[in-house]
């Protein structure tokens, strides 16, 4: 069985990822993860949620942008623009197009970056619109239902992008995909404390694209050629300690590449 058959067959991407009023009608319990309210959807909550998924279509060609180090430099910004569809996450700058491109078709965000860096939304809310331009239409892709307190601020990032006219869209994950995606993962005895955004980025990629590539996926200081590199293209910022396991997951990305299953780009295009 092969990678994209086994994450089908457990979590569904094309129709589970990304609450929708198709699978989550009014009176649906919302089962947060790792908390034990368990509220249920209502009617207003609903009138938020997209009628269907996306994903219902094969995509042929994907690219999937980490926000590595090792993309400085590389030149890849054509290739990954050339893709059918493009995964990007946590709002990276795209000031160096030669390398990331431009393209975003679907961009995932932390909530912990509107806390951070713009006040959870609750005062101006230019700053996050004047980010969120770069993205052009895509999906914008928030994990409102993982935990509690992560609720009202996607529901205001959805509310800032409507009010100021912004063509991206705000979508929602569904807890019980990220449930299920975070226990086929353990199982495989890939130990984290949480799954990074990049894993469940690929994981759904995997499921709803015929052809996989990733960029910008390198956990280490140094390249190839031993040369040292900044954390992102953009920054060398490190990563929390003891949260993620990254280069346990790279080794994921190096068994998959391997399989056939993605092609992983380590250098430059």
């Amino acid at each position: 069985m092969t990678s994209r058959s086994k994450l089908q067959k457990c979590c569904n991407a094309s129709y589970a990822m990304i609450v929708t009023q198709e699978n989550s009608p009014v009176g649906q319990v919302l089962h947060y993860n790792g908390q034990k309210w368990v509220p249920r959807v209502t009617e207003s909550l609903y009138n938020l949620f997209p009628k269907d998924s996306p994903f219902q279509k094969p995509i042929r060609s994907c690219a999937v942008v980490g926000n590595g180090g090792i993309l400085k430099d590389s030149f890849c910004g054509a290739e990954i623009d050339q893709a059918d569809f493009v995964f990007r996450m946590n709002l990276p700058p795209l000031n160096v197009t030669d390398d990331v491109g431009t393209k975003t078709d679907l961009i995932s965000v932390n909530p912990s970056i509107l806390f951070d860096k713009f006040g959870g939304l609750r005062e101006k809310r230019k700053p996050f619109i004047n980010i969120m331009q770069a993205y052009g239409s895509a999906l914008v892709l928030l994990p409102a239902f993982s935990f509690s307190m992560n609720t009202d601020v996607s529901i205001r990032a959805l509310y800032a992008l409507e009010d100021f006219n912004i063509s991206s869209r705000v979508v929602f994950f569904n807890p019980q995909y990220l449930f299920k995606l975070t226990l086929f993962w353990k199982n495989k005895q890939l130990n984290f404390k949480r799954m990074s955004s990049g894993l469940i980025l690929v994981s759904a990629a995997i499921e709803v694209c015929e052809k996989v590539t990733l960029y910008g996926f390198w956990p280490f200081s140094r390249d190839l050629h031993g040369n040292p590199i900044p954390h992102h293209y953009y920054d060398n910022v490190p990563p929390k300690p003891n949260f993620h396991s990254m280069s346990d997951e790279f080794y994921r990305y190096l068994q998959m590449h391997s399989q056939g299953a993605l092609q992983l780009n380590l250098g430059p295009c």
